[in-house]
């Protein structure tokens, strides 16, 4: 999950698998309670308006043209998809569609849809509403078409309308609860991307009132619809309010859910971009929770006896490498850079609690995980004889560069991580030359360039596929990794067109082994990000892939 429409990026604000927090406490919540909501409203000596600090504001309330987290957290209340996740995993589940069944080639899938569930305008979700939606996302052009709006979409289902690579073929409405979806090849990660909040259903009414796709502006500033700002129609627990770009957006409980309401009212995210002013705001009361706690704040927020959580793992942060510096084309020096880290400590160091040692470019509970991969352990004297068998006996000096100001659920404390590494390469004969940038800037210096050396970077799974990790990093050219390898891309590409999960993840844990064998970078950690409350969040619905609705909080009185 990446951060911006506008920025071609790797970062997301999903979480590791967890299960659902449950948290001990209770006091009473100064701030006024929240609106009625009819039968479906909390019992009054709960204050049910639960606000959450935001770390920015939403791209825009399309998810279909969004990639970010804070955007994606606002979509999960609002909307739904033909596929969820199970609780406490990352693994696909129904959700508007009740069951679904694949043809035996894998080119196309019968979903059973539930039945008597509305858009929140009263538009009938049904079949027709499921083909106006793929139909949608295929057709689109021009600026709709662009990787910084349909980022998602034009890069799992490899193109639009008249694309030669495109993967999605036609939909067909079998009758109001069964539809049918056509794919012009298999892919293994279908059923799990339609998890992700980019391809949750609209109301095709809404979409057309509104003028979804009239989007104008340009890729890098994007000017949204009147749907994208101010009408965003689901068939989510909770409906759109307000929007008040720069400090909140406001939903309110939705009466007529086909679902459980639950406690919770009104939900008020608030933005807040300051790490240090989030904590301060929930230590003064102004909100219930925020994400991405700082790891050195961890401590001093469970002293003052608010609840704080780890996800568990998946994440993967990573040193990578680019084999357009000369020196990282020798794979003796790519190897005496693995075996120079020490991952453990690093990970006890300086990331958070509940983070594990990264052995491969993925979590293992992602299917295509290698028990016997290929692992270099650290041992700084036999990273010494690769550096001179490398033809460096005497020092190798390289360029490193790392992102200042900002935290990712993978990389909690970029500067901190850099210090560590520097100081492990250092004592092997390895010097770096530290250049740091902004986040946006050092994305961009990533992804469009190839001044750069090794690097800290990551990613935060979407969905429980290895093709969301190591396919995203490897499945083809490009200015990160800097290197040309057919048979890893080839391999890669003939992966994820394998219907049978078995079969996926045998070929899956023999890339992975290749990876590891090929060294484009070192797998460091698999970090978890921290989450905060105030005491009377009583239980919180945590999720790998951060798929959390608030209609399951749960609140003291």
């Amino acid at each position: 999950m990446i951060p911006s429409p506008k920025r071609r990026l790797l970062a997301g604000l999903a979480g590791g698998a967890a299960l659902t927090l449950v948290l001990t406490g209770c006091i009473q919540s100064e701030r006024d309670s929240g609106t009625d909501g009819g039968d479906t409203a909390a019992p009054s000596d709960v204050d049910s308006t639960f606000v959450f600090a935001a770390s920015s504001d939403p791209s825009g309330l399309d998810p279909a043209f969004a990639s970010d987290g804070e955007t994606f957290r606002v979509s999960r209340q609002i909307f739904e998809g033909l596929v969820g996740v199970e609780p406490g995993t990352a693994d696909p589940a129904p959700l508007l569609a009740e069951s679904w069944e694949p043809s035996e080639d894998g080119t196309s899938y019968t979903f059973t849809l539930k039945s008597d569930v509305m858009f929140h305008d009263g538009t009938p979700f049904d079949a027709e509403a499921v083909c106006a939606n793929f139909d949608r996302w295929y057709n689109w052009t021009g600026l709709t078409a662009t990787e910084s709006l349909s980022y998602y979409y034009g890069s799992l289902y490899g193109g639009f309308a008249g694309d030669d690579d495109a993967l999605y073929e036609s939909c067909t409405a079998d009758d109001e609860t069964t539809a049918t979806i056509n794919l012009t090849r298999p892919f293994s990660g279908f059923i799990a991307s339609l998890s992700l909040p980019a391809f949750s259903m609209q109301s095709p009414t809404a979409m057309e009132e509104y003028g979804a796709d009239e989007v104008g502006g340009s890729e890098e500033a994007p000017e949204y619809s009147e749907y994208g700002e101010a009408h965003p129609t689901g068939t989510g627990p909770f409906v759109f309010e307000s929007w008040s770009p720069g400090e909140e957006v406001v939903l309110a409980a939705n009466p007529d859910y086909w679902g459980e309401q639950g406690q919770v009212q009104e939900i008020v995210f608030r933005v807040i971009d300051d790490p240090t002013a989030r904590r301060q705001a929930l230590e003064s009361g102004d909100v219930d929770g925020y994400d991405l706690v700082a790891p050195a704040d961890t401590a001093a927020l469970e002293e003052a006896g608010f609840n704080v959580m780890q996800r568990d793992p998946f994440t993967i942060l990573y040193l990578g490498f680019n084999q357009t510096v000369p020196e990282l084309q020798d794979i003796r020096v790519r190897q005496a850079i693995a075996h120079a880290i020490d991952r453990e400590a690093l990970v006890t160091q300086v990331l958070p609690e509940g983070t594990e040692v990264a052995s491969q470019f993925i979590p293992d509970v992602v299917n295509g995980y290698n028990d016997g991969v290929t692992d270099y352990e650290y041992d700084p004297e036999r990273a010494q004889e690769l550096l001179a068998e490398a033809g460096f006996e005497d020092g190798l000096t390289l360029q490193f560069n790392y992102p200042v100001n900002i935290s990712r659920p993978y990389m909690p404390n970029p500067e901190d991580i850099f210090t560590t590494l520097s100081s492990q390469l250092q004592e092997v004969g390895i010097t770096v030359e530290p250049v740091s940038d902004e986040w946006t800037d050092y994305l961009d210096r990533m992804r469009g360039t190839d001044d750069h050396g090794i690097h800290l970077l990551g990613w935060t799974g979407d969905y429980n596929d290895t093709d969301n990790f190591v396919g995203v990093f490897f499945n083809g050219y490009s200015n990160e990794w800097g290197f040309e390898n057919e048979e890893l891309f080839s391999a890669l590409s003939e992966a994820r067109q394998l219907p049978d999960p078995e079969e996926a993840g045998a070929a899956y844990e023999e890339i992975n082994e290749q990876i590891a064998q090929f060294v484009p970078g070192v797998p460091l950690a698999h970090p978890a990000p921290s989450l905060a409350f105030d005491p009377r969040v009583t239980s919180y619905p945590a999720s790998p892939v951060n798929d959390e609705v608030f209609n399951m909080i749960e609140l003291s009185e």
